[in-house]
C-alpha cells in the first residue's frame, strides 16, 4: 500500500478501539493505587514502592509478551490481558490485605506488556514509514484519551461508593475491551512480514538481539529508561501530593483527569511533527518541559497550583505520546522485530519501576518534595541524552 492510499481509519476500530477501552480501566484506578495503599496502611513511601511493583509487573512480562503476541495472535493476547487485568482489580477491591492489594498491582503490570507490546508491534508492521510517528502517537494518544475519561468516571464512582467505584468503573472497560479484542480478526501481517516472523522464531534469540543492536540500547536505551522513570513517577507524584496537601481523594482524580485532558489534545500534532521534521522535535521539548514542571511541583501549596503543575507537566507528558515507540520500531529489524521490541519495552519498563522506587527511597530518607525535585533533574537528562542520540531528521541509518 501507497502512502497517499494509506488511511487510519481503515484500522481504527481493530487497532485503537480496544486501546480505548484499556486506557479508561488503567484511568479510574492508577490515581487510586497510592490512595488504596494508603487506605490499607501503607506509608507515603510504601505507597510509592507499590506504585513501582506495577512497573515490576511488566518489566518481568516484556519477553513472555512477544512470544505469546507472536505465537498466539493479537487478538488473544489483548483478551488474556484485558482478563488478567480485571482479576487483579477484582483483588484490589476486595481484599483486606496489603500484600494482596500489592500482588493485584504487580497483575496491573503483567497485562499491560501483553496489551501493549502486541499493539506496538502490528502498527509497526502495517503502517507505512511516513504515516508510523502519527499512527503510534495516535495508539498512544488513544490511551490518554482513556486515561482521560477514566479518572473522571472515578470520581463519580468513589463520590458514591468510595474508593471500590474505581475498580467497578475499570472492570466494566476492561470486559468492554476484551469482548472487542476477541470478535475483532487478528491484524496478521503477510508475505514477506508474515515470513519474517517466522524466521524470527526459528533463528533470532534474545542473545543475539542484545549482541547485533548493543549500541542502540546503551544510547537511546538509556534515554529511553529516563524517560520511562520519569512518566511512571509522575503517575505517583500528582495524588501523593494531593494527599500531603490534604485534599480529597475525588479531587486528586480530577486533577490527574484535567492533567490527562492536556495529553489528550496535543498527540496527533506531536505525531505529525516528528513525521515531518524528525523525533528530535518533540522529544527535547517533552522532557524539557516535564521537568520544569516537576521542579517547580514542590512550591504547589493548594488544589489549583498543584492543578497548574499538573496540567504543565501533562503537556509535556502529551507531545511525548508515541515517542517511545516510534523510537524504538525506527530502530527495530525487519526480521526479528518482535524481540527487539520486547527488549525495547523491557528497558523502558525498567525505568517505569526504578523511577517511583527511587521515590519511594527518597522520600523516606528525605522527603516528598526532594524525591519530585529528583524526578525533574532526570527528565532534563533523559532530554540531553535523547537531543545527542537520537538521528537528525534524513539521517540514512534510521528510521526503517
Amino acid at each position: 500500500m501507497s502512502d497517499d492510499d494509506f488511511s487510519l481509519r481503515r484500522i481504527a476500530l481493530p487497532a485503537f478501539g480496544p486501546t480505548l477501552l484499556f486506557g479508561i480501566g488503567e484511568g479510574a484506578i492508577l490515581p487510586i493505587i497510592p490512595l488504596g495503599a494508603r487506605e490499607l496502611g501503607a506509608s507515603p513511601s510504601l505507597a510509592a514502592l507499590i506504585v513501582a511493583l506495577m512497573g515490576l509487573g511488566a518489566l518481568v512480562s516484556n519477553i513472555p509478551a512477544s512470544l505469546i503476541t507472536m505465537r498466539r495472535g493479537e487478538r488473544w493476547a489483548i483478551v488474556a490481558a484485558a482478563l488478567w487485568s480485571v482479576l487483579a482489580f477484582v483483588l484490589c477491591a476486595a481484599t483486606g490485605s496489603l500484600a494482596l492489594f500489592t500482588a493485584g498491582c504487580v497483575m496491573v503490570g503483567m497485562s499491560q506488556a501483553v496489551f501493549s507490546l502486541a499493539r506496538q508491534s502490528y502498527l509497526t508492521e502495517a503502517v507505512p514509514l511516513a504515516w508510523r510517528a502519527r499512527a503510534l502517537s495516535t495508539l498512544g494518544g488513544t490511551m490518554r484519551i482513556g486515561l482521560f475519561i477514566g479518572p473522571f468516571a472515578a470520581a463519580a464512582a468513589i463520590h458514591r461508593f468510595g474508593l471500590v467505584g474505581a475498580y467497578g468503573v475499570g472492570i466494566v472497560a476492561l470486559l468492554g475491551a476484551a469482548l472487542i479484542g476477541a470478535r475483532v480478526p487478528d491484524l496478521a501481517a503477510h508475505g514477506a512480514a508474515a515470513a519474517g516472523r517466522q524466521a524470527d522464531a526459528a533463528r533470532i534469540t534474545l542473545g543475539s538481539t542484545l549482541r547485533d543492536h548493543r549500541r542502540v540500547f546503551l544510547t537511546l536505551g538509556v534515554g529511553v529508561v529516563l524517560v520511562s522513570a520519569v512518566r511512571a513517577t509522575r503517575q505517583a507524584v500528582i495524588p501523593l501530593w494531593a494527599d500531603h496537601l490534604g485534599l480529597e481523594a475525588s479531587v486528586a482524580a480530577l486533577i490527574y483527569g484535567l492533567a490527562g485532558g492536556i495529553e489528550m489534545l496535543v498527540f496527533y500534532p506531536a505525531g505529525q511533527l516528528m513525521d515531518r521534521k524528525g523525533r528530535r522535535w518533540v522529544a527535547v521539548p517533552c522532557m524539557t518541559i516535564m521537568g520544569g514542571a516537576l521542579l517547580l511541583m514542590p512550591l504547589a501549596a493548594g488544589a489549583t497550583t498543584l492543578l497548574l503543575a499538573a496540567c504543565v507537566i501533562g503537556f509535556g507528558n502529551g507531545i511525548g505520546s508515541g515517542m517511545v515507540m516510534t523510537i524504538g520500531a525506527d530502530h527495530s529489524p525487519r526480521v526479528g522485530r518482535a524481540h527487539f521490541l520486547g527488549v525495547w519495552r523491557l528497558m523502558a519498563d525498567i525505568g517505569s519501576s526504578c523511577g517511583p522506587a527511587l521515590l519511594s527511597i527518597l522520600t523516606a530518607a528525605l522527603s516528598l518534595g526532594a524525591g519530585v525535585v529528583f524526578v525533574g533533574l532526570m527528565a532534563l537528562a533523559a532530554a540531553a541524552q535523547l537531543g545527542y542520540w537520537i538521528p537528525r531528521a534524513g539521517d540514512a541509518s534510521t528510521p526503517r
